[in-house]
């Protein structure tokens, strides 16, 4: 085992001095007057004067005011924080004309799908064909506050309607075509569109799923829509009654511009998981968005021309966001489409190989994955231009660092990254100025004020605590839609802590300020008065050969019996009776003696939201007794039949 903390990797001086964090720190130094030798140093700055940090790197970035703002933060109360009153601006023309400047004919994108097809488009081409959406959208009366919907995969087509629909100021959302008809209604119902975008059909797995008859449900349950496009992606003669068709109108020339919208002016709506009862619609806004993930990407991830950015995402989730945000700071990005396992483990390697991709992001699970499966990119594919890897979705375990170090490349920062889709971004994270250990996260990010809090809501160090941010950042939502009061956006994230956000992790923070995610708060495993986040229990379950995945759920707060259960996914020719004993032994030595679960079971797969993260509360609502569509709504899940053998098991012990 990999031990917590072991260096892995450290920036030297020349890695150091070309980094863009700092730059921006000699920036600050020349025009703002900020000295700042450490990282620790400009975060603790960043913090204690938040309207100066959000400002200076708004001048550092070159950010386009069409109104300048009369301040930065005029209100720093949470909920309810102003940011950059009186300023306008457009998110789309930063994505299309980013300040750091690119050479038009050079490459904005790069696209590959599972079964070959590819494509690049300049950034000439870019901007003619938002130019022509956008003229389309305004042939069918959308403008300012219109929501536009799409059922559209991670391809060009996504990231050219959603730029054509800011560039309106009209409010954009996307769902990925593999969710089910009721997983998509759920949505888009909420917010109803104006105009939807869909594909014909997807691939997946080397298999074709044609989705019109999706489509058509969705429509008749959208009276609002005025206009359906068709974007071909199966077949490029497809069909679809009643609806204008996406080749038809890219070839039309037209003029771009942009809509000076305000700084908190909506401009996506991203959903949260609706395990539990209908996804809440997050409204996040044009300029918190655009300076967020300008940060983000130029500051942590020392991302700009040159760099080819890559995230394994679909369209309906924030990664997604995040990628296309890779134009804002001038690189190309990466988009991929389908099975990233297809046609074996190795696909999204021999991409990076294919493209030259400098920033390879994907999930903690993808890298584990490969773990386990003995792939060796490093030697079997050309790697050198990836200069970092990002990792997200799940706490990463010591080993999973060690193998991208041991296996992918010795000189590469390797950032685990943690946020949500109710920000759009990470506030915790790597940066290129900081040395990587296994199973921490290096540090708390520019301009997030992360604590962990006690029981008691007091800020503790080296020790696990409830994760919560006690200032604003400018990417929080502005809202969830149909919520005119604001209570239900109180509700989730400031009831526990009057005007502190709680974000729902565990979390420790080190005396050198990295940090450990331990998993959500709301699924800890409490024994006898010891607690432990799941990430931990995965970390040690996970390594034994034979497991292939896991699920623990705790009962003691659901009324059955107060039992630890353990149930695992096994890999074909293993047998529950070959690791069982082995199992109990790890964790009593690994974790705790009062962790060895009561009872270890097998299952073919583990429940997982359409994101793919384990549904460890549904799973512990059902053993408790409720019944299952009220513990979760069968259309989040990406496999929904994976909760039979807890809806069975609840009976049994009923």
């Amino acid at each position: 085992m990999t031990d917590e903390g072991e260096l892995l990797w450290e920036p030297d001086a020349e890695w150091i001095a070309r980094a863009r964090i700092t730059d921006f720190g000699r920036w600050l130094a020349e025009h703002a007057g900020v000295s700042a030798s450490t990282y620790d140093e400009l975060w603790r700055w960043s913090i204690a004067d938040l309207g100066a940090f959000w400002s200076g790197l708004a001048q550092w970035y070159g950010l386009r005011w069409q109104t300048p703002p009369t301040t930065a933060l005029a209100d720093a109360a949470m909920p309810g924080a102003r940011w950059f009153p009186g300023g306008t601006l457009n998110y789309a023309e930063h994505a299309l004309y980013p300040p750091c400047g690119v050479e038009k004919d050079d490459v904005a994108v790069h696209f590959a799908r599972e079964d070959g097809l590819g494509a690049t488009l300049t950034w000439r081409e870019l901007r003619t064909r938002v130019a022509a959406i956008r003229a389309a959208l305004v042939e069918q009366g959308v403008g300012r506050g219109d929501r536009v919907a799409a059922l559209v995969p991670n391809a060009p087509e996504a990231l050219i309607a959603m730029l054509a629909t800011a560039s309106l100021g009209a409010i954009w959302s996307s769902c990925s075509p593999d969710f089910g008809a009721q997983a998509v209604a759920d949505r888009f119902t909420q917010i109803e569109p104006s105009v939807l975008f869909a594909v014909d059909g997807y691939l997946y797995g080397g298999r074709a799923y044609d989705i019109r008859a999706t489509v058509e449900a969705l429509r008749a349950e959208l009276p609002t829509l005025r206009a359906t496009v068709l974007v071909p992606y199966l077949d490029d003669a497809a069909t679809l009654p009643d609806s204008l068709r996406w080749p038809d109108l890219v070839a039309v020339p037209a003029t771009l511009a942009f809509e000076p919208m305000p700084f908190d002016a909506p401009m996506w709506v991203l959903y949260s998981s609706g395990t539990t009862g209908l996804p809440k619609p997050i409204l996040h806004c044009h300029g918190g968005i655009l300076i967020e993930h300008a940060k983000q990407l130029s500051l942590h991830l020392d991302l700009g021309p040159g760099d080819r950015f890559f995230w394994f995402s679909t369209t309906g989730w924030m990664m997604w966001n995040l990628l296309v945000s890779g134009l804002v700071v001038g690189s190309s990005i990466v988009l991929y489409d389908g099975n990233p396992a297809h046609p074996g483990p190795d696909a999204l390697w021999a991409l990076a190989e294919r493209t030259g991709i400098t920033c390879f992001g994907v999930s903690a699970p993808f890298l584990q994955a490969g773990m386990r499966a003995g792939l060796h990119p490093g030697t079997t594919f050309d790697l050198s231009r990836i200069r970092s890897v990002g990792s997200t979705g799940a706490p990463l375990p010591p080993e999973g660092f060690a193998w991208v170090y041991e296996e992918v490349g010795r000189e590469l920062m390797l950032s685990s990254l943690s946020g949500g889709t109710d920000v759009c971004t990470a506030f915790v994270g790597g940066a290129p100025n900081l040395p990587v250990r296994a199973g921490e996260i290096p540090c708390r990010m520019l301009g997030c004020d992360v604590q962990a809090f006690d029981a008691d809501g007091n800020p503790v160090i080296d020790a696990v605590g409830e994760l919560v941010i006690t200032q604003p950042m400018p990417s929080m939502p502005v809202g969830f839609w149909n919520d005119p009061d604001g209570s239900r956006l109180r509700e989730a994230y400031f009831e526990p802590y009057p005007g502190v956000w709680r974000h729902g992790d565990w979390i420790k923070i080190t005396e050198s300020g990295s940090c450990v995610i331990y998993g959500r708060s709301d699924s800890t495993l409490n024994r006898g008065g010891v607690r432990m986040g799941t990430a931990e229990f995965y970390r040690v379950v996970e390594e034994l050969p034979g497991i292939a995945d896991s699920l623990v759920i705790d009962t003691s707060a659901a009324g059955s019996g107060g039992q630890l259960l353990l149930y695992v996914v096994l890999d074909r020719g293993t047998s529950l009776d070959d690791v069982r004993e082995e199992l109990r032994t790890r964790i009593r030595s690994d974790l705790s003696p009062r962790h060895v679960p009561d009872d270890i079971v097998a299952i073919a797969e583990v429940p997982r939201t359409l994101n793919g993260k384990k549904c460890e509360v549904p799973v512990k609502r059902v053993l408790a007794g409720v019944p299952l569509e009220q513990a979760v709504s069968q259309g989040a899940l990406k496999n929904p039949d994976a909760m039979t053998p807890f809806v069975e098991s609840a009976a049994a012990r009923a």
